[in-house]
């Protein structure tokens, strides 16, 4: 019987897990787990605190439930970790070498993001391929790519199912933005159906790769599935389009054509500067299949359409 453990399930992406999980798996199946000991709208799951850092609470969930696999969420994003590396550091190593040495001992699955904060200002920067230059530059991205490193060095030591997917940023309804240097694409769609002035943090042109939540769930979804031998590699690159806010801008000028946007650049444009444009995800088509079904055009259809319903607009 499949037994999942979500890590940081009350984050962006696990948020949006859940119900989904909960309908393939049954929700008696699924328990999810966060730092936040009381947290609010949690009303179908289990729900554990927890701090992933403190190992003998980590390993008791996973050994008392039957954990089979660990979603494991729980990091510090890009630009939260900026302001504090001493924590990203703490949370996004620690944590994940726990989740490691947890799955290796009760044979779990691991399945634990990555992310294009990976990659550095000497990677490719139209369609960066999964093997390329890697120099991050931030302390998420040097987190998360020791975390791929140290994932292949436990499948290839003592043969861990770790699994990871390369995601772009994230756009989703449902939570507000979180600390990521690509959330500046949430926020505008908060912005606009509000009727209020966007203040932008990075430039006008700067352009990155993006994926709608619906997109980022089923490919999570799919790829856990995926038999072990159809892989031919642990991390893979996912991703949908690619925008800037001057595009996004003119998307959304559509539906509101008064909307205004000023620019007041901070320390995340250097962040997003090291970033590449497009990511080749060739592997993962191939491989397992992954295609989105979410263009810029009906990304922004959609997220509007679902803001305007929780607003009551």
């Amino acid at each position: 019987m499949t037994k999942i453990l979500i890590t940081g399930a009350l984050g962006q992406i696990g948020t949006e897990l859940i119900v989904p999980l909960n309908n393939q798996y049954g929700q008696k199946n699924i328990i999810i787990s966060d730092i936040n000991k009381n947290p609010k709208d949690i009303e179908t799951n289990q729900y554990i605190d927890l701090d992933v850092t403190d190992i003998a609470k980590f390993e008791n969930i996973v050994k008392t439930n039957e954990i089979t696999h660990i979603i494991h969420n729980a990091a510090i994003l890009s630009a939260t970790g900026e302001n504090n590396p001493e924590l990203a550091l703490k949370v996004n190593n620690q944590g994940f070498e726990n989740a490691l040495s947890i799955s290796k001992e009760y044979g779990c699955t691991i399945l634990s993001p990555s992310s294009i904060a990976v990659f550095g200002e000497t990677t490719p920067k139209i369609n960066a391929p999964d093997d390329t230059i890697m120099r991050p530059n931030t302390m998420y991205g040097i987190t998360k790519l020791w975390n791929e490193l140290l994932g292949e060095y436990y499948f290839n030591k003592w043969g861990v199912d770790y699994r990871a997917l390369r995601y772009p940023g994230i756009i989703s309804y449902k939570t507000k933005p979180g600390g990521g240097t690509t959330d500046y694409a949430i926020d505008i769609f908060h912005k606009a159906i509000l009727n209020q002035t966007f203040n932008c943090f990075i430039s006008s042109e700067t352009v990155l790769p993006m994926m709608y939540m619906p997109d980022c769930v089923n490919a999570t979804l799919d790829f856990m599935k995926v038999p072990n031998e159809q892989l031919k590699r642990r991390v893979y690159n996912v991703s949908s389009f690619e925008i800037s806010p001057s595009i996004l801008t003119t998307e959304i000028k559509k539906y509101y054509p008064n909307f205004k946007i000023n620019y007041d650049i901070d320390y995340r444009q250097n962040i997003a500067e090291n970033w590449p444009n497009s990511l080749d995800d060739s592997n993962a088509r191939n491989d397992w299949n992954w295609s989105p079904k979410y263009n810029i055009n009906l990304m922004s259809k959609d997220m509007i359409e679902k803001l305007k319903q929780i607003y009551e607009i």
